[in-house]
C-alpha cells in the first residue's frame, strides 16, 4: 500500500520534499494557502552555497544539497531555473579579517569544501575596488532563480504522480489511535494522509502548533536591491567577509554585510540585511541606502548604476541558525523542513532527500544519518516534550 504524504508548502522546501517524495514512489499532496513560491522563496537571492557554513549538520546538509542540485537541474534544464554554477568568492578588506578568513577557509576545507585562496581578487573581478588584501574563491558555490526552480521541482513531482493544490491552508491534522490519518482544511475537507510534512517556511511555527508539534520559526526580515540590466560586470557572487558573522548573529537589531551578483538577465543583486521585527513588511529607505553605499564600495561602478527597485522579505529564522528537518516526537507522523533562514534555496534538496528517507525509514543513498541528527526536533524538546 502507498503512503500518502501532504506537505504543507509549496516554496522551494515543499517542493524538493515532493519531488524526491514523489521519485521514491509516495503519494504526494502539496498544499500552499498561496501560489507556488510565493512567501520566502519569491524574496531570496537563489544563493547555493557552501562558502558561508561552519563545520557541522548545516555544512553537511549544504554538500548533500549541493550534489542533488546538479541531479535536479540536469532533469530540469539548467537553463530553465538559471541554474549557474558561478562559483563565490568571499574578500577581507583588512589583514586581520584575511587571516580570519583564512582559518575559517581551513575548517571547512578539513571536511571537504573546495577553497581557493586568492592574493589578487582583481584577477577575478576586474571591476572590485583596489587595495584589498585578498580573498577565499569557493569553486562549489553556485545560484538559481528560485520561483523558477520551486514551478520546476513541482512539474517534475507532477510527473510522477504528485498533486499539488494550491489556495488551500491547513487547519489541523486528524488521527485515531496515536497517528495520524489526515489533514483538515480551513474550509473543513479533509485529506487522507499517513503523514505530513511541514515546510511553511517563516510559518512554520504556526503550522506546527496547528499540527499539535510548535516550533520555534521566527521571521527576521532582510531587503535585496536589484539594478538596470548591465553588460556582464560581476563573473562570482561576491560577498565581504563578515557576512558569515552576520548569518550566524542572533542579535535583534539591524545587520548587513554585502553580497553582490550578477544574473543572467543582467541586473545586478544587491544584499543582504537581516533584522528581526516581526512582519512587519515596510519599507526602509535607511536600510536600502546602506546596502547600496556597501555595494559601491565593494564595486565602485555602481556609483553610476540606477536601481530598478528593492524588494523585502522573511527568512524562517531557528534560534540555533539551522533548520528543523525530521520527524516529531510529539506527534508520530508529523515531519517538519522548515527554519532554513536565509539558505532555504541551497539547502531545499538536501532537506528533501533525508524527509523521504525518514517517510521510508532507511538512510539516504551514501549519507551518513549521524551527520544529520543535530537538525532533528528533539532539540527543542525538554524531558517533558514542551519547545524550549
Amino acid at each position: 500500500m502507498v503512503m500518502e504524504v501532504v506537505i504543507i508548502g509549496a516554496g522551494i522546501v515543499g517542493a524538493a520534499c515532493a519531488f524526491h517524495a514523489a521519485s521514491a514512489g509516495l503519494g504526494v499532496t502539496v498544499l500552499d494557502r498561496g501560489p507556488v513560491g510565493a512567501g520566502t522563496t519569491s524574496r531570496g537571492e537563489g544563493n547555493i552555497l557552501l562558502s558561508d557554513k561552519e563545520p557541522g549538520p548545516e555544512l553537511e546538509l549544504a554538500r548533500l544539497s549541493r550534489d542533488l542540485w546538479d541531479e535536479a537541474s540536469e532533469e530540469l534544464g539548467p537553463r530553465s531555473v538559471e541554474f549557474e554554477n558561478t562559483g563565490g568568492l568571499v574578500v577581507a578588506s583588512t589583514p586581520e579579517g584575511l587571516a580570519a578568513l583564512h582559518a575559517f577557509a581551513a575548517r571547512q576545507a578539513a571536511v571537504g569544501v573546495r577553497t581557493e585562496r586568492v592574493d589578487r581578487v582583481g584577477e577575478f573581478e576586474p571591476h572590485i575596488a583596489p587595495g584589498l588584501p585578498g580573498g577565499v574563491r569557493y569553486p562549489q558555490d553556485a545560484q538559481v532563480q528560485p520561483v523558477l526552480a520551486a514551478a520546476g521541482l513541482l512539474r517534475a513531482a507532477v510527473r510522477r504522480g504528485a498533486r499539488v493544490r494550491t489556495g488551500e491552508a491547513v487547519a489541523a491534522v486528524t488521527g485515531t489511535g496515536g497517528r495520524i490519518t489526515g489533514v483538515r482544511t480551513a474550509d473543513g475537507s479533509v485529506l487522507a494522509a499517513d503523514a505530513v510534512v511541514n515546510a511553511a517556511g517563516t510559518w512554520g511555527g504556526e503550522v506546527g502548533r496547528r499540527l499539535g508539534a510548535p516550533v520555534e520559526i521566527l521571521p527576521r526580515r532582510g531587503f535585496v536591491l536589484v539594478t538596470e540590466p548591465l553588460p556582464p560586470m560581476i563573473r562570482h557572487k561576491v560577498y565581504s567577509a563578515d557576512y558569515v558573522a552576520n548569518v550566524a548573529s542572533s542579535d535583534e537589531g539591524l545587520e548587513t554585510s554585502c553580497v553582490v551578483e550578477g544574473t543572467r538577465a543582467g541586473t545586478i543583486l544587491i544584499g543582504a540585511s537581516r533584522e528581526r521585527v516581526g512582519f512587519d513588511t515596510a519599507m526602509n529607505p535607511d536600510v536600502v541606502a546602506l546596502l547600496a553605499a556597501q555595494a559601491c564600495r565593494l564595486f565602485p561602478f555602481l556609483r553610476d548604476v540606477h536601481l530598478l527597485r528593492a524588494y523585502r522579505g522573511f527568512r524562517p529564522y531557528c534560534p540555533d541558525h539551522l533548520p528543523v528537518v525530521g520527524p516529531d516526537p510529539r506527534v508520530p507522523g508529523v515531519l517538519h523542513a522548515c527554519g532554513h533562514e536565509g539558505a532555504g534555496i541551497g539547502l531545499a534538496p538536501g532537506t528533501g532527500a533525508l524527509i523521504t528517507a525518514q517517510l521510508l525509514g532507511r538512510p539516504w543513498r551514501g549519507a551518513d544519518p549521524a551527520a544529520h541528527t543535530g537538525l532533528l526536533p528533539d532539540r527543542f524538546l525538554t524531558t517533558g516534550g514542551v519547545p524550549t
